[in-house]
């Protein structure tokens, strides 16, 4: 115990020196650092913030030191994340590569594909991109048809991908990939190739809210080294299930940004717009309906905190993450909906100067939040997995 405290005492004071006061405001969207070869810092305090975080290797502070992690243990990792609380510090790296493929390539990679790929993951050097999803291939993911054919000394790959979470931003790709079309399961491959290979082309996908965060992406002939595949040819399924058990953790950990609201509560918002009676909502139903999802917010917080030290120590909680994750996507579609509700006329603007910023964002993430239910697996498939993981329901005969 006196050891941890020694280690939280010089953590506060790390944190106290070199965290840029900057960086302990919050975090506005322009200013996310999702690193990689074309990063832009908008806050130049944000640049410092992640050199300084990713040379003590705290951007994956739980990653062995050989591999530029910070090699802590489960409770300094603890005191670390309280310390950062407790000073309100920005992450200063959102990185697909430190959510689900490092973790993966931790327990599956070999070490040369260590040592190659996770210490510029930690830096924030490469920004990575998920080729899962396919158009005839969502749902039942196992039915990816992706090519990838054995051409002695490099890897052949023709086919395309869809959903894929900034494709063309990306430097590089965790990729899908099907060596053997006489099973299924069993014939699905993993590999990791650079954006820029020859034969690569992404298309963004422009949504309903206006933005465009997916992409269609395709591979032509595409050429890869042989040792960009990881693990075994036809058995990244198994890295396929851990690592969307890695993102749906992370997904249901930020609750599609509840846990990153810093502005005016929905409550505040809908007095604001709806006016007030002896300090109460002036409208009953929603004010009913308002408390409910304040409710709902508070306890689901409460959850992925109690998850979040449960993994910590070491327990198994990769299937409940379909819970928290149905429940984060439910939970943000309905506070969005209320709060364009609750702003009447004025939640509904797309553009024009009859309408504030806030106002037409609301109306832009309440559209957003549509795909919640869809991204990092569909709320119907994450239901099997509760009732067929969680619960030890049977199959319907």
């Amino acid at each position: 115990m006196a050891d941890l405290e020694t280690f939280r005492a010089e953590t506060r004071a790390w944190l106290e020196e070199n965290c840029p006061p900057s960086m302990r405001t919050p975090m506005a969207e322009e200013e996310v650092v999702w690193g990689g070869r074309n990063q832009v810092f908008k806050n130049p305090d944000s640049k410092i913030w992640l050199e300084r975080m990713a040379g003590k290797g705290w951007t994956a502070p739980g990653w062995p030191k050989e591999y530029g992690g910070g090699g802590l243990s489960k409770s300094e990792i603890i005191v670390l994340d309280q310390e950062m609380k407790r000073i309100n510090a920005r992450s200063p790296l959102a990185s697909f590569g430190l959510w689900m493929l490092g973790p993966v390539l931790l327990e599956y990679a070999n070490e040369e594909q260590k040592k190659r790929f996770l210490p510029d993951i930690v830096h924030g050097r490469t920004r990575w991109c998920q080729g899962y999803s396919e158009p005839g291939a969502g749902s039942d993911l196992a039915s990816l048809q992706t090519k990838c054919e054995d051409n002695g000394d490099h890897w052949l790959i023709n086919g395309s991908k869809i959903w894929t979470s900034y494709a063309n931003h990306a430097d590089w790709i965790f990729c899908l990939v099907r060596t053997d079309f006489t099973k299924k399961h069993e014939g699905i491959s993993f590999v990791l190739f650079d954006m820029t290979t020859p034969g690569v082309e992404t298309r963004p996908i422009l949504l309903i809210s206006g933005s465009s965060p997916f992409c269609e992406t395709f591979f032509t002939d595409v050429k890869i080294p042989k040792e960009q595949l990881v693990g075994t040819p036809g058995k990244g399924w198994d890295i396929a299930k851990r690592l969307l058990q890695y993102e749906r953790q992370n997904i249901s950990a930020t609750g599609f940004g509840a846990d990153r609201n810093s502005g005016p509560s929905l409550a505040d918002i809908a007095k604001k717009y709806v006016g007030t009676k002896d300090g109460a909502l002036a409208d009953g139903d929603l004010r009913s309906r308002i408390t409910k999802s304040m409710m709902y917010e508070h306890a689901f917080l409460l959850t992925i905190a109690r998850n979040t030290e449960m993994a910590k120590a070491g327990a198994d909680v990769g299937p409940g993450t379909s819970i928290i994750k149905y429940a984060a996507a439910k939970m943000n579609q309905t506070k969005t909906e209320l709060q364009v509700e609750a702003m009447g006329y004025q939640g509904l603007g797309w553009e024009g100067d009859g309408f504030k910023s806030g106002e037409i964002m609301s109306t832009r993430s309440m559209l957003r939040a549509k795909g919640n239910s869809i991204e990092g697996g569909t709320s119907e498939v994450n239901l099997n997995v509760v009732a067929k993981r969680v619960l030890g329901l049977r199959d319907h005969q």
